[in-house]
């Protein structure tokens, strides 16, 4: 599920802050080239997961013998395709 751009945004700035008040990171300079990479990462990070489950569910639809989506069935398989998926991307 895709996050809005506001709920992106409150993330990176929560997890900045978060880290800057733990002193887990030091700023040497402004900290908005570091809020825009925050920001690509969690947006990338999440469309590798929109892949992955796009992936994972084309495969449960194309079984001959039909899946309910959401049935027990489908969520054991769906777990198991997508941990698959994502050890073939070296996410596991």
């Amino acid at each position: 599920m895709m996050l809005s751009d506001d709920k992106i945004s409150h993330t990176t700035h929560t997890l900045l802050k978060g880290l800057l008040d733990n002193k887990l990171i030091t700023l040497k300079a402004d900290d908005s080239e570091l809020r825009r990479e925050i920001k690509r990462t969690i947006v990338s990070e999440l469309k590798v997961g929109e892949d992955m489950h796009e992936v994972v569910t084309k495969k449960l639809l194309s079984f001959s013998r039909k899946l309910t989506e959401g049935s027990p069935e489908w969520d054991v398989l769906y777990r198991k395709f997508y941990e698959e998926e994502a050890a073939k991307r070296g996410r596991s």
